[in-house]
C-alpha cells in the first residue's frame, strides 16, 4: 500500500494544487512512483481520459507533474456549477445528475464507498499518493458532509501539511484559526504548517514564525516565495483573466464568458512568440483583435444570451463580418450557429438565436460525448490554409448535436477525426474566416499553434519567423514541472517532510 501526506489549505486559492503538483514532481524525481488524488472537485476545466472519463483538469496536471497517465480514480468525483445553486456530478468520470448542494450531501453514503473505491486502486499501484484538499477543512457548519479535508485524511490515513497564503494578508490568524477549530483528533493529523506566496524579507518573518510554532504547536516546514509558473491552473482561481496580452504584434482574445470551460484550450498559444492572449468581457476589448476565440461554456444558451444583452455578440459579428478571424471552441463552437434549441431540458429548456456566423443549428441531447480524438485539418481554404492537412490530438466534452442547415461552396466540415472507440467522422464547420470545432485541446499541438501564428502574421502583412529555441510544448511543460520542483526543494524542509511520509501518523 502506498505512503500518503495530504496537503490541506486554510482557504481556497492558497497554492495546494501547485504544492501537490510539486512534491509529485519531487517525489518521481526521487525515484518514487507517485500519484495525485483529490476526492472531490469543483471545476468547470476537465479532461478525457483515453478510457472516455471526465476528471479534472488540476489534477491532469498534477499527473503530468508525477510522470504518469491521468486516471479518473485520481479524482472520483467532479463538480461542474451549472449555475449559481447547482452542478452537474460527475462519478468516477461519469455523469450522475444535476444536484443542489443539499441533495448533494444527501447522497454522502452512495459516494464515499467510491472515493474509498478509487483510494485503493490508486494505494495498490503506486508507492506514494499526494492527496489534495479543497477550500478550509475548519468550514465548521460543513464537516458533517465533509468528503474531501479530514475525512479523507482520516480515511487515508494521512498526515497533513497545512498551507496558509501570507500574500492574502492574515496567515498566522488563518493557520492558528483553522488549527483551533479543529478537534483534538484532527490536530493529530496536522505535522507542520506551510506558509505560500511569500514576498519580502525573511529576516523579517523569522520571530513571527518562531511565535506561531509555539501556539500552534507545530513546526513550520517551510516559507515558500511567491514565483510565477507557467502551469495550468484552475478555472476559478486563475490570474490568466487579468493578463493584458502584453505588446505582441498579433493579438488574440478570448471571450471571458460567465461560464468559461476548459481556458487551457488556448494556453498553447501565449507560448507562441509573437502573440498576446487577452480576456475580454466588453465590447470594446474586442476592437484589436486579430483573432477572437469564443472558448467552452457548460451553460452555452445562458452564455450566448449573455453576449446578446451587453453587445458582444453584436460586436462579434461586426468583426466578424470586416475580416477578423474567429475561432469557437465546443459551445463556443455551438454559439456561431444559426439555431440552438433545447427541446429536452437540457439547459433550461427553448430556443435561442446564435450568431448566425456559420450555416448549422445545434440540438441538445442528454447524452454526453466524452472522448479523446486524434485525426488531421480538412483541405481549407481561406486565412487559415495553412492548418490544411496538419495532425490534431484534442478530446470531446458536449451535450449536443451540431448540423449544417444548408450547404453551399463557401462552408465545410474543418477536421476528419477518429474517436477513442475507433469511429472516424466529421468534425467543426467553417466559412470564411469563422471557424468551429467540438475538439478542446486543438491548438496544443505546435505545428497547430506555429501554423496559425504564421497566419495571422500574414493576415496583418508582417513576416513571420519561428523561435530559435526548438523547445516544444510538451518540453516546456516538463521544464516548468522541474523548476517549479527545485523551487519548492530549496524552501521546504524536505528531510522533515520525508520522515513525516514515512512515519504517517505515529508521533
Amino acid at each position: 500500500m502506498a505512503k500518503t501526506i495530504m496537503i490541506q489549505g486554510t482557504a481556497s486559492n492558497v497554492g495546494k494544487s501547485l504544492i501537490v503538483a510539486g512534491l509529485c514532481r519531487i517525489f518521481k524525481q526521487d525515484g518514487f512512483r507517485t500519484a495525485p488524488f483529490k476526492s472531490q472537485n469543483m471545476a468547470l476545466n476537465s479532461f478525457i481520459t483515453h478510457e472516455g472519463l471526465e476528471m479534472g483538469r488540476a489534477q491532469v496536471v498534477q499527473a503530468e507533474a508525477a510522470g504518469i497517465e491521468p486516471l479518473v480514480d485520481m479524482n472520483p468525483i467532479l463538480l461542474k456549477p451549472t449555475g449559481d445553486t447547482k452542478s452537474q456530478v460527475i462519478v468516477q468520470g461519469e455523469v450522475f445528475r444535476d444536484l443542489d448542494a443539499r441533495q448533494y450531501y444527501g447522497y454522502k453514503k452512495t459516494f464515499v464507498p467510491k472515493v474509498r473505491e478509487s483510494f485503493e486502486r490508486l494505494s495498490a499501484a503506486f508507492d506514494v499518493i499526494v492527496i489534495e484538499g479543497a477550500g478550509s477543512p475548519a468550514e465548521i457548519n460543513l464537516k458533517e458532509n465533509d468528503i474531501v479535508n479530514m475525512f479523507m485524511a482520516g480515511l487515508a490515513k494521512a498526515p497533513v501539511l497545512l498551507a496558509g497564503d501570507i500574500d492574502r494578508g492574515g496567515v498566522f490568524a488563518s493557520l492558528a484559526g483553522t488549527l483551533l477549530l479543529f478537534t483534538e483528533e484532527e490536530r493529530r493529523f496536522v505535522k507542520g504548517a506551510l506558509i505560500n506566496k511569500f514576498r519580502g524579507d525573511p529576516a523579517l518573518l523569522e520571530p513571527g514564525l518562531r511565535q506561531l510554532e509555539a501556539i500552534i504547536h507545530k513546526p513550520v516546514l517551510g516559507v515558500i516565495p511567491f514565483r510565477d509558473f507557467d502551469i495550468d491552473d484552475e478555472d476559478s482561481l486563475t490570474g490568466r483573466f487579468n493578463a493584458g496580452g502584453g505588446e505582441a504584434p498579433v493579438r488574440v482574445a478570448a471571450v471571458q464568458i460567465p461560464h468559461i470551460s476548459n481556458f487551457t484550450d488556448f494556453n498553447a498559444l501565449c507560448r507562441v512568440p509573437g502573440v498576446g492572449l487577452s480576456y475580454a468581457r466588453a465590447p470594446n476589448a474586442l476592437r484589436d483583435a486579430d483573432l477572437i476565440i469564443i472558448p467552452g461554456t457548460k451553460n452555452t444558451i445562458d452564455d450566448l444570451r449573455w453576449l446578446w444583452q451587453n453587445g458582444m455578440a453584436a460586436e462579434i459579428i461586426r468583426k466578424a463580418e470586416a475580416g477578423t478571424l474567429v475561432f469557437g471552441i465546443c459551445g463556443g463552437y455551438q454559439m456561431l450557429g444559426k439555431t440552438l434549441k433545447d427541446p429536452l431540458n437540457v439547459e433550461g429548456g427553448g430556443e435561442l438565436e446564435g450568431l448566425g456566423l456559420l450555416p448549422m443549428e445545434t440540438i441538445f441531447t442528454p447524452e454526453k460525448v466524452r472522448t479523446q480524438v486524434s485525426g488531421s485539418f480538412a483541405f481549407l481554404s481561406g486565412a487559415l490554409k495553412d492548418l490544411s492537412g496538419l495532425a490534431l490530438r484534442g478530446y470531446e466534452i458536449h451535450m449536443g448535436i451540431s448540423s449544417p442547415t444548408d450547404k453551399g461552396d463557401d462552408a465545410a466540415f474543418l477536421a476528419r477525426i477518429v474517436s477513442g472507440s475507433g469511429e472516424a467522422k466529421q468534425d467543426g464547420y467553417y466559412r470564411g474566416n469563422v471557424y468551429g470545432t467540438y475538439v478542446h485541446g486543438i491548438f496544443d499541438t505546435d505545428t497547430v499553434a506555429r501554423a496559425l501564428a504564421a497566419a495571422l502574421y500574414r493576415m496583418k502583412g508582417l513576416e513571420y519567423s519561428e523561435a530559435a529555441s526548438g523547445e516544444s510544448s510538451a518540453q516546456y511543460k516538463e521544464r516548468q514541472y522541474d523548476l517549479l520542483a527545485e523551487h519548492l526543494r530549496a524552501y521546504l524542509d524536505m528531510e522533515a517532510i520525508y520522515r513525516i511520509l514515512h512515519k504517517g501518523l505515529e508521533d
